[in-house]
């Protein structure tokens, strides 16, 4: 069955602005950290924030964490996420998970070729459906030893889920690289997904967040995609929400 990525955000570190300010205050400050924590508790942080990121005061986001579902992607955008070292990631296991009616995406470049490639492209996924079917039952069944030697046969299309951990300041760089338009499309439509979600538990702490050309000129340069305009409206119009 087809199936389209969502990331969902599922839990945060609790006052995740305080929580910076507090971090960042404590560098500079003689004061016991209980008298840090009530200058910030309960009160605007914005503009303390705003200064770290125009001072490029990075390490105090670290201590703000951030933990998504994923769902619906595929097997090549884990290949492209898990990259992003600094983080923590749990993936749905193909080798103890039997993928016997698994799940698929269609590129969007595969659906707009029109409906007969679409039926062409499932016609192989449930070709290589029946591979692994066939190789499971050759190797035993549906246990752990017949799943882990039967997958080699699935498409990089086979939809995994995934539970990712990451702190603000690796998500502002994971977003840099991820929310543009050179990025490959799956991982990109992710990634503006995140931003949305952190968007509203702490917009102050990423509402520069996005790709270069949100602040600055294009940073690929000759590779420029030439759509600055609409980045930077698909982000207005995320921080209106």
């Amino acid at each position: 069955m087809q199936v389209q990525g969502k990331a969902t955000l599922l839990r945060y570190t609790e006052n995740p602005e305080s929580t910076i300010a507090l971090a960042s205050k404590l560098c500079y400050s003689g004061r016991d950290v209980d008298e840090l924590a009530a200058d910030v508790d309960g009160k605007d942080n914005a503009r303390f924030i705003a200064m770290l990121s125009d001072m490029g005061h990075y390490s105090p986001f670290e201590h703000a964490s951030f933990t998504f579902a994923i769902e619906g992607v595929s097997r090549a955008l884990l290949a492209q996420i898990t990259r992003h070292r600094i983080a923590s990631f749990s993936v749905r296991s193909q080798r103890y998970v039997n993928e016997g009616d698994f799940n698929y995406i269609v590129p969007p470049a595969i659906e707009n070729l029109g409906a007969e490639a679409k039926a062409e492209y499932e016609r192989q996924m449930q070709t290589m459906l029946g591979w692994y079917r066939d190789w499971q039952a050759r190797l035993g069944g549906t246990g752990e030893g017949a799943n882990e030697d039967a997958r080699f046969v699935l498409p990089n299309a086979c939809e995994t889920k995934m539970i990712v951990t990451m702190n603000a300041r690796e998500l502002m760089h994971f977003f840099s690289l991820r929310c543009c338009f050179r990025a490959q499309w799956e991982i990109r439509k992710i990634a503006w997904d995140m931003l949305e979600e952190v968007l509203r538990v702490a917009p102050n702490v990423f509402r520069a967040a996005g790709p270069g050309c949100l602040s600055g000129p294009c940073p690929e340069g000759k590779k420029c995609c030439g759509r600055m305009a609409e980045v930077r409206k698909r982000k207005e119009q995320l921080l209106g929400k």
